[in-house]
């Protein structure tokens, strides 16, 4: 693989944030018990991670721990790419009712906030990705060294803390149809909650101590939000500025082969940008894609049905040198 290249298009410099959008594409203002929850979720496992090394040295990390905080990452990995990204924002496939309500629910145990919510966030950024109304563009401030930090400060995080939430009934109508969804969704604290908790729960009963249970809270619980949180938002900031780009697309979105394991092959961002629908991420020789495996066992187990599988025609004509290597499922 290449090494990843730093790609500068011009920046768009919004004087106005909120400058292009369609009337409807905001909706209302954040509540302060929100803004204050959103701080806590952001902000807690985040001083979690930064304690990681001295908590090791201090009283060590247990296999169970490490089993714990792997497993539960790796799942909740999951209920993000597979289920709030490629099947909810994208339909990239179709899920019998049981697994869609199972995504809906692991998705939240990820801690990122609501289904309805994060899929209307992402078909923002798409609908006006690298531009004047995406949420979450690193290149808004500019192209110079200085500029370029500070907008990948807003894509990775910034972003999170603007007050005006964007509008679902625009962005996510056909999700606040689904009533069981829209149940789901308002539930999300008790997902999060739950998220952290079962974990600790397992941690205190399979070693019989509270101390068992502490470090699986602290390993499997905080680390592995913290973790999970910015492996996600580095897809919003690195993954649209340092990075390969083998497919068009309209937008700076960018291939960064470090992260393809960590986030489950949403790294391949290149290709999904030039593709949105595709179930497959990572579609040339070489390109691990952990999400598109599972959709395929779930299509193979009678879960899923109607994959959009990369289409090699498709793909060429995308494709900014001749096609090689791409496969198609």
């Amino acid at each position: 693989m290449s090494a990843p290249s730093l790609t500068r298009p011009t920046a768009f410099r919004p004087a106005d944030p909120d400058k292009g959008l369609p009337p409807n594409a905001l909706g209302k203002e954040k509540g302060h018990l929100e803004q204050v929850t959103l701080y806590a979720f952001v902000v807690v496992p985040f001083l979690a991670l930064a304690a990681v090394v001295p908590a090791a040295w201090g009283w060590g990390l247990s296999w169970l721990d490490v089993g714990l905080a792997v497993g539960f990452y790796f799942l909740t990995l999951l209920g993000v790419t597979v289920g709030y990204h490629r099947y909810f924002t994208h339909g990239s496939f179709k899920a019998r009712r049981p697994l869609r309500i199972a995504l809906a629910v692991v998705g939240c145990m990820a801690v990122q906030g609501p289904v309805v919510q994060w899929v209307a966030d992402h078909r923002r950024h798409h609908a006006f990705s690298d531009r004047e109304g995406d949420p979450h563009s690193p290149w808004r401030y500019g192209t110079d060294t200085r500029a370029l930090l500070k907008g990948m400060w807003h894509a990775h995080l910034g972003w999170l803390f603007d007050r005006r939430q964007t509008n679902a009934e625009r962005y996510a109508p056909d999700l606040l149809k689904d009533r069981g969804l829209r149940i789901t969704s308002r539930l999300f604290v008790l997902w999060a909650f739950l998220s952290l908790a079962v974990p600790t729960a397992v941690g205190g009963l399979v070693t019989g101590s509270w101390t068992g249970a502490w470090t699986a809270f602290f390993w499997a619980g905080l680390v592995r939000v913290a973790l999970l949180h910015h492996v996600t938002w580095s897809i919003n900031s690195i993954c649209h500025v340092v990075g390969s780009r083998p497919f068009a697309s309209r937008d700076r979105a960018t291939n960064f082969w470090p992260l393809a394991v960590l986030s489950a092959g949403e790294s391949w961002h290149n290709l999904h940008h030039a593709d949105p629908t595709c179930a497959r991420h990572g579609v040339l020789r070489g390109q691990v894609d952990i999400s598109a495996r599972v959709i395929w066992v779930f299509e193979k187990l009678g879960w899923a049905h109607s994959v959009k599988w990369p289409d090699p025609v498709r793909l060429a004509a995308k494709r900014r040198v001749p096609a090689a290597g791409a496969v198609s499922s």
